[in-house]
């Protein structure tokens, strides 16, 4: 019982980072971008003087570490961005608003066509952009097919999820491959199982 109480004590600073980075976003305490910051601050702590596996002497390599993963995300959500300002320029999610209302689909055949058009984007887009560009486009649809904004929302934020472990602009991979040193495609191997799951979850 003694040695079970002394991992829950030394789990505790771990778990506490959760309830900062939830309770500070939920209670409006900070936004998510300095719910990051302070979380990176509070794991330094940690690992520095709680922990103590790892020293003083380590933190510029953990920085340059840290530095080298940021500007590989940045360049993907760069290209990502991009792709999302050709598509405005081209009003092709208007083409889609458009062609879709012309169709005049039932709600759930609206719902598949919007799964399809997700799923797509994903593998493309990041998802503030998914959220920017078609968001607009597809909430009044549903509205005026009376679907649950509720429902339609739950649905990108699945689309979305999917999007972030699926080739070739998964963002949580390319964290994943770097964190890890694992090479790309291991990564998205490992990641099928759970890609599936969230398919099978976003069809329920």
């Amino acid at each position: 019982a003694r040695g079970r109480g002394d991992v829950y004590k030394r789990q505790l600073w771990g778990l506490l980072l959760m309830v900062i980075i939830l309770g500070g976003i939920y209670s409006g305490a900070f936004t998510p971008t300095e719910a990051a910051a302070v979380a990176a601050v509070y794991s330094a702590f940690v690992a520095l003087f709680v922990y103590r596996d790892m020293r003083l002497s380590e933190c510029p390599k953990v920085l340059l570490e840290s530095g080298k993963l940021t500007i590989m995300l940045m360049f993907i959500i760069a290209n990502a961005m991009l792709f999302a300002h050709v598509l405005t320029t081209e009003q092709i999610p208007q083409s889609i608003a458009s062609w879709v209302t012309e169709l005049g689909l039932s709600p759930w055949m609206f719902l598949l066509v919007v799964n399809i058009v997700l799923l797509i984007a994903g593998n493309f887009m990041e998802p503030s952009a998914i959220i920017l560009i078609l968001a607009p486009i597809f909430f009044p649809i549903a509205m005026e097919l009376g679907i649950d904004p509720i429902h339609l929302g739950i649905i990108m934020v699945v689309n979305m999820e999917i999007g972030l472990i699926t080739p070739p602009v998964g963002l949580n991979l390319f964290v994943t491959s770097a964190v890890t040193g694992m090479p790309l495609g291991a990564t998205i191997r490992a990641a099928l199982p759970w890609l599936m799951i969230l398919l099978v979850f976003l069809l329920l």
